[in-house]
């Protein structure tokens, strides 16, 4: 099928914490017989800061985050089988959506594909003329970076006609282990960007456990953090580029993953982190969060904290050795369970079943 596919970015990670979930999916949907096009604006310095180039498996469209460039590319939804309207492009959201839903082919399906869904059913519950609201009578499906029975029920309960999960996962020729940089050094890394959903949670799960263990190294990744007040112990790195990740995961005794407030209230919502993490064997520590047990058991595959206190008791008792134990554990987990071939299994199976449903309601109008 063709897929024209409308998302924040697929080449750069640059304030774009999607992008390793798009590539994962994407990679693996080519070889299934997928033909995609990933339509991305040139916004937020994302160009200058790429992590790769446009892949083999998928073409690329970079265009103005103009009301010109986003016709041009509106326009092409026309051609698609399947058209994706992702959340959080940044730019032109509203007018993407409803341009690439007017736009397409009454039998093409129609997909939103939503990477923050808390924080998009607040925004449904808070506005009854939400373009979002209008729209879902329109699509076909609604997939969702994660959340779970709650964010499913949410969804249809708006109007959604099905709406699925499919979450974060691994794709082990990206992330693996490979040999640690001391420039990475650290007992705890975390790697986020500076948002005001997560900065308390950073506060309180990073910051606090740094102050509270003065003679341990922490590092801290990710855009946003310049002129936030950290104890001495910390060190900030800036961006860290998708290429340095595995050595970033690596290097440090342990890894730190913090779930955003919504994501967190919501559950079932894993980040990238947490796949990648486990992927390149790292000892991660992740915040509490409903669901976890999907994905990771606790104590063996990975620790789990509920508050700074606990970071800092983890922190305080983890040997090298039982570290190890739980990154190599972790790995075996995900690498059984939960890689991106699985995930495009399961986006390629909805994809070919609701075009399925198509053509018979087509055939059912055309002899009524």
């Amino acid at each position: 099928m063709r897929i024209a596919f409308y998302g924040s970015s697929l080449l750069s990670s640059y304030w774009n914490g999607a992008a390793t979930y798009y590539r994962g999916l994407l990679r693996d949907l080519a070889p299934r017989g997928h033909s995609v096009t990933f339509y991305e604006p040139d916004a937020f310095d994302r160009q200058r800061h790429r992590d790769i180039e446009p892949p083999p498996w998928a073409a690329v469209r970079v265009y103005p985050a103009t009301e010109a460039g986003l016709r041009s590319v509106v326009a092409e939804a026309a051609a698609a089988d399947v058209v994706v309207k992702a959340s959080g492009v940044g730019v032109f959201d509203r007018e993407l959506l409803e341009g690439v839903v007017s736009a397409s082919r009454p039998e093409a399906i129609r997909v939103f594909w939503d990477v923050d869904a808390p924080a998009t059913l607040s925004e449904l519950r808070a506005a009854a003329d939400h373009p979002l609201r209008r729209a879902l009578p329109s699509l076909d499906l609604v997939l969702t970076y994660g959340g779970g029975p709650p964010v499913v029920e949410a969804y249809e309960g708006f109007g959604a006609r099905r709406c699925v999960p499919i979450y974060n996962a691994l794709d082990p020729e990206t992330h693996h282990p490979v040999p640690a940089e001391d420039r990475f050094a650290a007992d705890l890394s975390f790697l986020g960007n500076r948002l005001p959903d997560r900065e308390a949670r950073v506060e309180e799960f990073f910051l606090d456990p740094a102050a509270r263990l003065p003679g341990r190294r922490f590092l801290i990744g990710g855009n946003g953090w310049d002129g936030k007040a950290m104890p001495a112990n910390v060190r900030h790195l800036g961006h860290v580029y998708t290429r340095d990740h595995n050595a970033f995961n690596t290097s440090s005794l342990a890894v730190l993953n913090i779930a955003r407030d919504s994501m967190a209230a919501v559950g079932y919502s894993p980040a990238t982190r947490v796949f990648e993490a486990a992927g390149a064997g790292a000892c991660l520590v992740t915040d509490a969060w409903t669901g976890l047990e999907l994905f990771l058991k606790e104590g063996e595959e990975v620790l789990v904290a509920r508050d700074g206190a606990d970071v800092a008791a983890h922190l305080a008792a983890l040997t090298p050795e039982r570290a190890r134990a739980i990154g190599e554990a972790g790995r075996a987990r995900i690498l059984r369970e939960h890689t991106y071939a699985r995930r495009g299994a399961e986006v390629d199976a909805l994809l070919r079943d609701e075009a399925a449903r198509k053509r018979r309601a087509n055939l059912a109008k055309g002899a009524a």
